[in-house]
């Protein structure tokens, strides 16, 4: 009966945007009470998820009672139900945030929300090589419209970069799927880790630029230099609770990298077992760099919040490129953090940023300096890595993975120093932001609580992941564990098709 659950982050968000584009658009009030009680619904089912996977077993759901490789397929282990959970605590949140002041700034936003849910939610349940791409595409496509939402010059300029990289992007994946499929007959994860080490010599060539061409999208998503120049003009140009929410897209793109070549291009995969290894480490490394070197240059808070999004995403690259256990587990530790940090920098840039031109000022309320200056110093140790904030114990995970995995002068050389740098680049921001004359800092507008408040919630979680640190890091070494022994994720998911070919022996 709980399989059944497996349906719900895909269906509600489906039927949910489905309503309130057919029966609620005209209904401002309307589509916020059901756009939240949706979300509620969605962040329950993902709860009760992960409590679900907490017993170690993968579960796999068949749509249509198809068996797989030749139906579609939901699969939940522990790391779809990490990412489940972490997915729609957040968008609880923005939600939240959203309401009362930056969804009435254009048409659809909670319908765009909820498809934006349906496509990251899938993402993390798939199977499937080709629904993975289904998926994409249905959270791309929602992105565009929340990134353009309110409209705008900026905006527009911004989304039709964003456009394009992801039309070449999806257009990259339907080669790769493409040549996988040309090659192996399936594209059903659990299948394709069956035959991709049975690939002939002579067929190991195409596999392999199919695999390699996988490794580009999801780059692309997940903000790898050199293809990350997207996100600062896209993140910097949408509504706050668009970016807060899209700091999760970044992850998918690392969730399909852990996913994929762990999976299907894992340790049993003959000739190609580790085919992405040698390019993950550099490129974090890389990413963690030339995103400092934007936190650096940064010029306003938005600028400060995009840049330094990248710059995690190159720590969360470099433990994902250690490919051990323990480098695993303190990715995702990683990930939970960053992800919460960097959507309430983006929130509290939203309550700081008074014109489209992305200067920063601050607003009139009641002792606002010391409000927003809390908020900010908070947050911007806890990205930087400083104690007691959860982004130094990640960071401090990563490092002892990176020792133990001998990759001790690359990791610490990059962590210590870039940490360092990001030290000073958040430091002058604040001084920039907060320490001003008041004539010219203040500027009268109404502060709606509810971004403060979910800034203030997100804040408490960062630090609850730093009390919870232990007890955390045992489930996310058991994900990781699970992660790198794919045998029972291929078996729970072919089940009864090795019954069937038992049978017929």
């Amino acid at each position: 009966m709980m399989n059944h659950w497996l349906i719900i982050p895909v269906a509600v968000p489906a039927m949910t945007a489905a309503l309130l584009v057919l029966a609620m658009r005209h209904s401002l009030n309307g589509q916020r009470i059901l756009s939240l009680v949706a979300t509620t619904l969605q962040f329950a089912a993902a709860v009760g998820l992960y409590v679900f996977a907490g017993d170690g077993e993968t579960r796999a759901y068949l749509l249509g009672n198809w068996p797989a490789p030749f139906g579609i397929v939901l699969v939940l282990d522990r790391l779809a139900a990490t990412m489940l959970l972490l997915t729609n605590l957040l968008a609880f949140g923005v939600v939240i945030a959203a309401i009362g002041d930056w969804d009435k700034r254009g048409r659809h936003f909670h319908a765009l929300f909820q498809f934006q849910l349906l496509g990251i939610n899938g993402a993390f349940l798939t199977g499937d090589l080709f629904n993975l791409f289904v998926f994409f595409e249905v959270l791309l496509i929602a992105s565009y419209g929340l990134m353009l939402h309110g409209g705008g010059a900026r905006r527009l300029k911004a989304g039709f970069h964003y456009i394009a990289i992801n039309l070449i992007g999806s257009t990259v994946f339907l080669f790769a799927v493409g040549a996988i499929y040309a090659v192996t007959g399936t594209l059903n994860m659990a299948d394709l880790a069956m035959k991709v080490p049975q690939v002939t010599p002579a067929n190991e060539a195409l596999l392999s630029a199919g695999a390699l061409l996988l490794l580009t999208v999801f780059a692309i998503k997940s903000a790898m230099v050199p293809l990350h120049w997207w996100l600062p003009p896209t993140y910097g140009s949408t509504s706050p609770p668009a970016a807060a929410l899209f700091a999760i897209m970044t992850k998918v793109g690392v969730y399909s990298i852990i996913r994929v070549y762990a999976l299907i291009f894992g340790a049993d995969a003959g000739p190609l077992a580790g085919i992405a290894t040698p390019w993950i480490l550099p490129a974090g490394i890389l990413t963690l760099v030339l995103g400092t070197i934007g936190v650096l240059a940064a010029r306003s808070l938005l600028d400060l919040a995009c840049y330094s999004l990248i710059a995690s995403m190159g720590t969360l690259l470099m433990a994902v490129g250690l490919t051990t256990a323990a480098g695993l587990a303190a990715a995702i530790y990683y990930a939970i953090q960053s992800t919460i940090v960097s959507a309430a920098l983006f929130l509290l840039a939203g309550l700081l940023v008074q014109d489209g031109k992305g200067q920063t000022r601050l607003v009139r309320i009641p002792q606002p300096a010391t409000l927003f200056a809390g908020f900010y110093f908070l947050l911007a140790i806890a990205m930087v890595g400083m104690p007691p904030m959860a982004g130094f114990i990640g960071k401090l995970l990563i490092l002892e993975a990176g020792r133990a995995a001998s990759y001790t002068t690359a990791v610490w050389t990059a962590m210590l120093v870039t940490s360092l740098l990001l030290i000073v680049g958040f430091a002058r921001a604040g001084i920039r932001t907060f320490w001003r004359s008041p004539r010219a800092a203040l500027s009268a507008r109404r502060v709606p609580m509810r971004p403060i408040l979910v800034i203030a919630a997100m804040i408490a979680a960062v630090a609850a992941l730093s009390l919870l640190a232990g007890p955390v890091m045992d489930d996310l070494v058991a994900t990781a564990e699970q992660i790198l022994a794919p045998q029972r994720y291929i078996a729970t998911v072919l089940r009864p098709r090795l019954a069937s070919d038992l049978a017929g022996e």
